[in-house]
């Protein structure tokens, strides 16, 4: 009897699951030109079409809508546009997949959770993702600092830094409402970089939007990011020459492959074995102080003339600028200091900061941090031109005055930049209180945001909860990772699953076990990464496992 109602009830469900994918295609399809409105609000479905399942992906709805269409500043045509795929065979779960960079892209909407599994779609679940109110296709002008023309405009510059977030999450659950009857049972935000940022706003601003959030390397802190960037282009071009001379490939020659191996090798020497394994890794981050980096530094630094065996003086001086972080001439700090990176050595850690050694990447705090500097960041907003007047711009940029306009308000901006995209408030309680949880991943050599600004934001949240933030935020500092990856360093890994599961079962994760990919010294090679302020310590065993590590309590200070 067991055996025949277990038959019957896979029966009904596979003729349940027919029905529905039966119903999928004109309920898709039927979505498109609609208008759905919800609590004020309304947006407009652009297209819905079904697509067929493959090897990788699910039947599914893809749909596209727009929302606040509005002529711009100087006559451009802006609106919120958001891209959806809708899983014949839904969970009733949703996941906002966060954005990167300057935005301005609607993007895959697959919901790319983990390094090391499948996209959120093929799980199940519905996934939005969002242009933040500019489009790069037709709100780009040359003589506005290109796509980052979207920074002259007051709304678009709010789109971007939070308001087009809240808009897109909720029309995303109307959608959902609309295709399926009902909202999802759970919703997940994902996000690195800017999409760090915009995770911390849903949990600052916008708590009752998302059960859980990962805010991976956040941006919470861009526009002080954006200066500090301009801090470190102004100390690697001062091994360049003269400032007016300076071009940008000049900065490509002031540290060779050579000089940065040695830096490296510094780090490893006075940090390597604090976790009692010399294994390449820094793995206790905090306790690799300045201090004890510079004391085996020093002892790279040339006696005599330059060779590949040493650093001069000058390459060692502005290393240590670039740690210690941008300030005004009174001292005043303006962002935070820095980890000394273990990779940087890594092509991604000086692609950031002077372009790769064959020079065809140049500086992407130029290029990228340039303009996003001088259009999103400050205020008034500052037209440039072409490349070697982003450099200028960041040659000649006064820490003293020009770092004042992150803070300004100037017609017609009537919120200064912070205002509009910092999003490193400490005031979680909302979120808490309605049992957010939230995941922080960051990387100890990011080159664009400071891990240490990061620990230092927990410490913060931490202090006001009493000593007990980690009941609903944890961090997990990564060693070795650069921006959102790369680097030698463990950066596969899936936070997502723990995050569902502490989120839906209530258990929080102790340590997520983390794989070096193939491009580091050692593919395969695992670790555990612990929740801050524990570290991995070697206990014995095969040393190519996480198994052979455990997190324990910090040590030392940063």
């Amino acid at each position: 009897m067991r055996l025949f109602l277990t038959v019957i009830f896979a029966l009904f469900a596979a003729q349940t699951s027919l029905v529905r994918a039966a119903d999928t295609q004109p309920v898709c399809k039927a979505l498109a030109g609609r208008t759905i409105a919800w609590s004020g609000d309304a947006a407009r479905i652009i297209s819905a079409a079904p697509v067929a399942a493959t090897a990788d992906l699910p039947a599914h709805c893809d749909l596209a809508g727009i929302m606040h269409e509005r002529q711009g500043r100087f006559g451009q045509v802006y609106a919120i546009r958001f891209h959806m795929r809708l899983p014949q065979a839904w969970n009733e779960r949703m996941v906002f997949q966060g954005g990167g960079g300057s935005n301005g892209d609607i993007g895959d909407a697959l919901g790319h959770v983990s390094s090391v599994g499948p996209v959120a779609l093929a799980m199940g679940y519905a996934v939005i993702s969002q242009d933040s109110g500019h489009d790069n296709a037709t709100n780009s002008d040359p003589a506005l600092n290109g796509a980052l023309a979207f920074g002259f405009d007051p709304q678009a510059r709010a789109d971007y830094g939070h308001a087009s977030l809240k808009a897109s999450a909720e029309a995303a659950k109307a959608v959902l409402r609309a295709a399926y009857g009902h909202g999802p049972k759970f919703s997940y935000f994902i996000g690195c970089s800017k999409g760090g940022q915009e995770g911390m706003v849903f949990a600052q601003l916008y708590p009752d939007l998302f059960d859980g959030i990962i805010a991976s390397a956040p941006g919470f802190a861009l526009p002080r990011a954006a200066v500090a960037e301009a801090w470190d282009v102004q100390a690697f071009a001062s091994l360049a020459g003269p400032r007016d001379a300076v071009k940008m490939g000049d900065l490509t020659n002031t540290f060779s492959s050579a000089d940065f191996a040695l830096v490296r090798s510094a780090i490893l020497e006075a940090c390597d074995g604090d976790d009692g394994l010399q294994d390449g890794m820094a793995s206790n981050i905090t306790a690799c102080t300045n201090a004890r980096v510079q004391t085996t530094l020093q002892k790279r630094v040339c006696a005599g003339g330059k060779t590949d065996a040493c650093l001069t003086p000058s390459q060692a001086a502005v290393l240590q600028k670039v740690i210690d972080g941008p300030t005004t001439s009174a001292g005043a700090r303006i962002y935070s200091d820095w980890a000394w990176p273990s990779s940087i050595n890594a092509p991604e850690w000086r692609m950031w900061k002077i372009g790769s050694e064959n020079g065809q990447i140049p500086p992407l705090n130029v290029i990228l941090g340039g303009p996003a500097l001088a259009s999103a960041f400050t205020t008034p907003p500052v037209a440039l031109g072409s490349p070697d007047a982003l450099l200028a711009y960041q040659l000649n940029f006064n820490f003293d005055r020009d770092a004042a306009g992150i803070y300004a308000v100037a017609e017609p901006f009537t919120r200064s930049a912070w205002d509009d995209v910092g999003a490193r408030s400490t005031d979680l309680s909302a979120f808490r209180a309605r049992h957010g949880r939230m995941v922080v991943a960051h990387g100890e050599s990011d080159p664009v945001f400071s891990l240490k600004d990061t620990l230092n934001w927990f410490d913060d949240v931490n202090a006001a909860n009493g000593g007990h933030a980690a009941d609903f935020v944890r961090v997990f500092p990564v060693p070795g990772m650069c921006h959102c990856g790369g680097g030698s360093a463990t950066d596969q890994y899936d936070l997502f699953t723990a995050l569902v599961t502490w989120v839906e079962q209530g258990q929080a994760p102790q340590s997520i076990v983390a794989a070096a990919g193939p491009a580091t010294p050692w593919p395969g090679r695992t670790r555990p990464l612990c929740v801050y302020p524990q570290w991995a310590k070697y206990t014995g065993g095969n040393p190519e496992t996480a198994s052979s590590f455990q997190c324990v309590a910090q040590a030392g200070g940063t």
